[in-house]
């Protein structure tokens, strides 16, 4: 599956949050990417270019692409309960996503690799789908054989576990358990899904 491997603080200055996470060249130029830079006389962004932006910026932030987004919009939006929150809920239940709010990986993208190269089991099975939907009461946790991976005790020993109420973690056996669905004030993700919805209901 194709995935963005171009610059992320081009695309972070462009949506004008560091949604890959703390970004010093972000800082340094926090306006939109461009020839003409800051100075650059801009329009007014069009309602449709707001939502536009949304979309992407989940899309990002996330690490999926455009079909998989539709798709996962499809299931929202047929699905009982409020459309945005529960696409926002369906993100956050994917497999890669769980690894990285866990603290087993530092970045969503490097929870793809771990997830992707086996090192992960859900309820004691090698998984190794990003996308896969994790459901109230699995436990994700770390292959036996991969419990001893650089990449995986340096993030742990940085992760703060009473972050995300909705998993809880178990050092001794390096595995979290997913209690439940994540309710919309409890996502930290700062994105409008209104504006996606709108976008969508087109």
């Amino acid at each position: 599956m194709a995935r963005y491997r171009g610059p992320r603080t081009k695309i972070a200055r462009k949506i004008g949050e560091p949604i890959f996470g703390p970004d010093k060249y972000f800082e340094k130029k926090n306006y939109p990417p461009g020839q003409h830079g800051n100075n650059r006389r801009r329009r007014k962004v069009s309602e449709y270019g707001t939502q536009l932006k949304e979309k992407q910026k989940a899309k990002y932030t996330y690490g999926i692409l455009e079909k998989q987004f539709s798709n996962l919009y499809k299931k929202a939006n047929s699905a009982k309960g409020v459309t945005g929150t529960v696409l926002l809920q369906l993100l956050e239940c994917r497999l890669d996503n769980v690894v990285f709010r866990l603290g087993i990986a530092p970045t969503r993208q490097a929870a793809r690799q771990i997830v992707s190269h086996r090192h992960i089991v859900v309820n004691g099975k090698v998984l190794n789908i990003p996308s896969a939907r994790v459901r109230a009461g699995d436990i994700v946790g770390v292959r036996e054989r991969s419990k001893a991976l650089d990449v995986i005790t340096e993030s742990l020993e940085s992760a703060n576990h009473s972050k995300f109420s909705w998993l809880e973690w178990d050092q001794e056996q390096m595995a979290g358990k997913f209690l439940n669905m994540p309710q919309r004030e409890e996502i930290p993700e700062n994105i409008a899904e209104q504006f996606i919805v709108e976008l969508y209901s087109k």
